[in-house]
């Protein structure tokens, strides 16, 4: 039976009172509209425009246009001085060509407008994830005079004459560089941030076109002109074209496929995300825009600068009463992907009597592989460490003695703590979070802070201990070895965002001197992106679908290829009895997400049908989509996860199931990713299972997981207690031991590795488990 059609829609969020950070340009106004949407409301624009010179450093932290509603004189910008006029900063964070027109913005739309005047020193933090995080006089100084400093004070302005004022928007689709600039602003502010934009080329669409953001933009009403081209495919000729319209669309399209060179057309530069064109909103739907801005063409005069950019300068503006007010239609993504909305299709309803049916789509009973040869195993570069401290008075006080042990552990190794990949708290009780997380949080000041999972294991935790911390280190702190992160604060449709001291992901080497990465992501729990709300309690199957497609999604935008294991948490409170049935549930998700890898004849027959075959999937930019992960052209067709081309074998990752007492926010369900695999080579990947219960991922013939499940009420297997005696006389710890909560094993002493207590543990095909255990090696020279 269908899961119902209404569980995948976007809810109403709780209303905010938003400050838009506007360029003019078509971004900002459309996230702007994404906001009001949502049911917030916009209090106040902001806009932030080039120096007029030295001067320009002296001007108070907030300048409002006329009194703040409207602009002075009769509607029209007062004519600038030619030199100012022309002036176009092309910084990657602000757009400024079209500045002059800025003003008119608040009688057009009768929302009050405050500008700023942007630091005459640019951009003094060049990287792509900024940090307000200064420890030293010459990092004070350089932050002050960073151009997104200016972006600081403007706000921090509103909202002194808008106290009411709580979040802010901005207008970044793709752009990692302004989205973070925007987010450590509002963060320190206090303001939570919106982008509905994130990613937005890559979420379902009723078309997979990737220009199609320009047709909602038409849709909703906008009218965007180009003012600003910088690229081969457009030219002059091209400015004051409307991009929010079919026939912009394809104009723009046809422009850029003159400079693909056969490689397929990147979705990014057809919504000039590369900075191929800037444009100026001149008007919108009836519901934002009282009036329309009219720029005659003797009020337009080209500036040419050489190298194929070329831009408006605007003179005499002015405002318009609009005929019609046109209210706009604004498309909401769907909540689910298409591959994810089948999945959830493809489940039973809660109303329907628990199946004793087998669910699991791979027979593990073709296990015939030998277990890998031990011998040469070694410890992987990531060290796995477990703190805490007993008998404390407070929560506090506990939390901060952990953190103490951990800052003098990390001093004696003369280790920075940016060397912490990920990390694992458990909490006795949940509601422990909120006081623990900012202490915890001092740890890691800087940006893109270690991936977390955090569940609460409740009086399994050993008497006295009420929080356990775990860290996983990168051994080498050569800078030579990358790592990258992505840390996403602003809430989108995309998935949720992470405000506090965790990242959505880390990614670094996989073992030293490879190319191959590691990628260890955050527990995801399923939480509707755009309003930060979980679904109805009672509806399990969406929660385990959508924060699947959570982790999916970060995964892809991570570059992961695969995952070696999974395990997803249930909370007590959701399971009170039927977890057979529950963790048969969670297997089924976890196969049905994976898809099933095509075999040669299931190529042959795609050849014959009267679609496209293998090659244009795979190549012609026809059939092709932008996808996030690395900006790549990927098969649009199913999805991105796994990639079966780089496994030898068509054996799925092993999942369990762990129903611990609460996770985060009352959520029914937690999903983890152990280790997320990017930049394997074909065939690069081997699955290996012998009976059914050893597993081990091998990559690139010289990393290696291993995972071994000891079954509840089973015999003891002797291979299995081969392995584990032969990991442990080659010195491997396990990384994480979950233990069934009336086994022995207590947090700790699994010789420094982790021990997660669970209520129960299951695998995937709903049979009780008593202990897994899972370590990481590397194979070593003879």
């Amino acid at each position: 039976m269908m899961a119902p059609a209404a569980a995948t829609t976007q809810p109403q969020a709780e209303s905010l009172n938003v400050i838009a950070l506007i360029s003019g340009g078509k971004d900002s106004f459309f996230s702007l509209l994404h906001c009001r949407e949502n049911g917030h409301r916009v209090v106040a624009l902001a806009n932030l425009y080039p120096p007029t010179g030295t001067g320009s450093r002296a001007v108070s932290p907030t300048s409002s246009v006329g009194d703040g509603t409207a602009p002075p004189g009769n509607g029209e910008v007062p004519e600038e001085k030619e030199e100012e006029e022309e002036e176009d900063l092309n910084s990657h964070m602000y757009q400024t060509v079209g500045h002059s027109v800025i003003p008119l913005y608040a009688a057009a739309t009768g929302i009050p407008l405050y500008r700023k005047a942007i630091s005459s020193f640019g951009a003094t933090q060049r990287s792509k994830d900024y940090s307000h995080y200064v420890s030293t006089p010459e990092e004070v100084a350089e932050r002050k005079h960073d151009e997104t400093e200016s972006m600081f004070y403007l706000l921090k302005g509103i909202k002194a004459r808008h106290p009411e004022a709580n979040a802010v928007c901005a207008g970044a689709i793709l752009s990692t560089y302004q989205r973070t600039r925007v987010e450590s602003v509002a963060v320190r502010l206090g303001l939570t941030p919106l982008a509905y934009l994130w990613k937005f080329p890559v979420l379902p669409s009723p078309t997979g076109d990737d220009g199609q953001l320009l047709l909602d933009m038409e849709q909703a009403g906008l009218e965007a002109r180009i003012i600003k081209v910088a690229s081969g495919g457009l030219g002059e000729e091209d400015l004051w074209v409307n991009v929010a319209s079919a026939k912009g669309k394809n104009k723009v399209e046809k422009g850029m496929k003159k400079f693909s060179f056969g490689e397929g057309l990147d979705g990014g530069a057809v919504i000039g995300e590369g900075g191929e064109f800037e444009t100026l909103v001149v008007n919108g739907p009836g519901r934002l825009f009282r009036k329309r801005i009219v720029v005659e063409e003797e009020g337009r005069r080209v500036v040419r600068e050489g190298g194929g950019t070329a831009w408006l300068s605007l003179r005499d503006a002015k405002l318009e009463d609009k005929e019609e007010l046109y209210d706009g239609k604004i498309r909401v993504p769907g909540l689910l992907d298409k591959h994810f909305e089948e999945v959830l299709e493809a489940l039973p309803v809660a109303s329907e009597e628990p199946s004793t049916q087998d669910l699991s789509l791979n027979d593990d009973s073709n296990h015939d592989t030998p277990a890998l040869d031990l011998d040469r195993l070694q410890p992987a570069n990531v060290q796995h460490l477990v703190f805490m401290s007993a008998d404390h008075p407070s929560i506090q006080d506990e939390t901060t003695s952990i953190t103490a042990l951990i800052e003098a552990y990390l001093g004696s190794q003369s280790l920075p703590s940016t060397v912490t990949l990920s990390t694992t708290i458990l909490l006795r009780q949940m509601s422990d979070f909120g006081t623990i997380n900012p202490i915890y949080g001092s740890l890691f000041p800087f940006p893109n802070p270690p991936s977390r999972v955090c569940i609460s294991c409740g009086n399994l935790l050993p008497e006295g201990i009420n929080i356990v911390i775990a860290l996983a280190l990168a051994l080498s702190t050569s800078p030579d070895v990358q790592r990258d992160g992505l840390h996403v604060q602003s809430r989108s449709y995309w998935a949720p965002a992470n405000i506090g001291p965790y990242s959505q992901a880390i990614t670094t080497p996989l073992f030293s001197g490879s190319a191959v990465k590691a990628v260890r992501i955050a527990g995801q729990i399923p939480l509707i992106p755009a309003t930060m709300a979980l679904p109805p309690p009672e509806d399990i199957n969406l929660q385990l679908v959508l924060s699947l497609q959570h982790l999916f999604r970060v995964g892809v935008e991570t570059g992961v290829q695969l995952f070696t294991s999974g395990v997803a948490f249930f909370s007590a409170s959701s399971s009170p009895d039927g977890m057979p049935d529950k963790a048969r549930l969670a297997g089924k998700v976890w196969e049905l997400a994976h898809g099933k890898p095509k075999n040669d004849d299931d190529e042959d027959e795609d050849e014959d049908d009267d679609g496209p075959d293998i090659w244009d999937r795979k190549y012609n930019s026809q059939y092709t989509s932008f996808a996030s992960g690395g900006g790549q052209a990927q098969n649009s067709t199913g999805p991105q996860l796994p990639d079966w081309g780089v496994m030898s074998t068509t054996k799925l990752a092993p999942v369990f199931v762990a129903e611990v007492e609460e996770l985060p926010r009352g959520s029914g369900v937690e999903w983890q990713g152990h280790l997320g695999i990017g930049g394997a080579s074909e065939g690069g990947v081997q699955m290996i299972q012998r009976g059914n219960n050893i597993w081990q991922a091998v990559v690139e013939d010289r990393f290696v997981q291993t995972i071994v499940a000891e079954r509840s009420g089973e015999e003891d297997d002797g291979a299995a207690k081969l392995i584990v005696k032969g990991l442990k006389e080659r010195g491997l710890v396990p990384v994480v031991t979950y233990v069934n909560g009336g086994c022995k094993y207590q947090v700790g002493e699994e010789e420094r590795g982790l021990v997660v207590p669970c209520r129960s543990l299951w695998d995937g095909k709903g049979r009780k488990v008593g202990i897994v255990r899972i370590w990481e090696g590397v194979i070593g020279d003879e």
